[in-house]
């Protein structure tokens, strides 16, 4: 894609955006995103849908050489990625996301989308159900959730001209802690590398629908 000002241009062609997309091991390490861009990246990822929209994805960018330093050593079998991408962004879930719910449903009603008497009846359904619900269930749905912002960051990286990388070979027991996290609230998802690739990642193959796939 062509540049303007620096920036890559955006696209909302849905093949460039999906059939595309590949997965880069190297980039251009010239290659930088502002923080101003990357919260856009971040803000249109934020809008995948979520368990009771709870959205407990956390994201921590690490964008600085400081950052890349700390994180070199905990991802070893991505060096590369980590080192020549503008940045990695390390998607966790928020185990106490809980604490926000007042906020996501008074925020709700506050700007119309949704009736006062429909919150105050979702939040004596949901509350109970948080408070009770086993671990393992609400880490199946949490995990399931951080899934779909993932993939969602993916692609509005995608369609802002960028190239990305999801990669599960890292430290997940030591990076929380290493970056100043609660390691027991927030619980490590994936890591995605994004930037421009200066090598274009290869084309892979997929399934047929007809073995994927069961009618019914």
């Amino acid at each position: 894609m062509n540049t303007v000002n620096g920036k890559f241009h955006k696209t909302n062609d849905f093949n460039k955006i999906v059939l595309e997309r590949r997965s880069v091991k190297v980039y251009d390490p010239e290659v930088k995103i502002s923080r101003e861009e990357m919260t856009e990246i971040l803000a249109e990822a934020s809008r995948a849908p979520s368990s009771i929209n709870m959205q407990p994805w956390r994201f921590l960018v690490i964008d600085s050489a400081e950052g890349k330093e700390k994180l070199a050593p905990l991802a070893s079998f991505n060096q590369t990625q980590a080192l020549t991408s503008s940045a990695v962004i390390a998607v966790f879930y928020d185990a106490n996301n809980i604490e926000y719910i007042d906020e996501i449903f008074g925020k709700a009603v506050e700007l119309g989308y949704m009736p006062q008497d429909v919150m105050e009846m979702q939040l004596q359904q949901v509350k109970p159900y948080y408070a009770n619900v086993a671990a393992s269930d609400l880490r199946d749905m949490n995990l399931i959730d951080s899934g779909l912002v993932a993939m969602q960051l993916m692609l509005v990286a995608r369609a802002h001209g960028y190239d990305t990388n999801p990669m599960a070979g890292y430290e997940k027991e030591q990076i929380a802690e290493v970056f100043g996290l609660d390691k027991n609230r927030f619980q490590p998802v994936m890591l995605i590398s994004i930037g421009k690739a200066a090598k274009e990642g290869y084309p892979s193959y997929r399934l047929p629908v007809e073995t994927t796939t069961t009618w019914a």
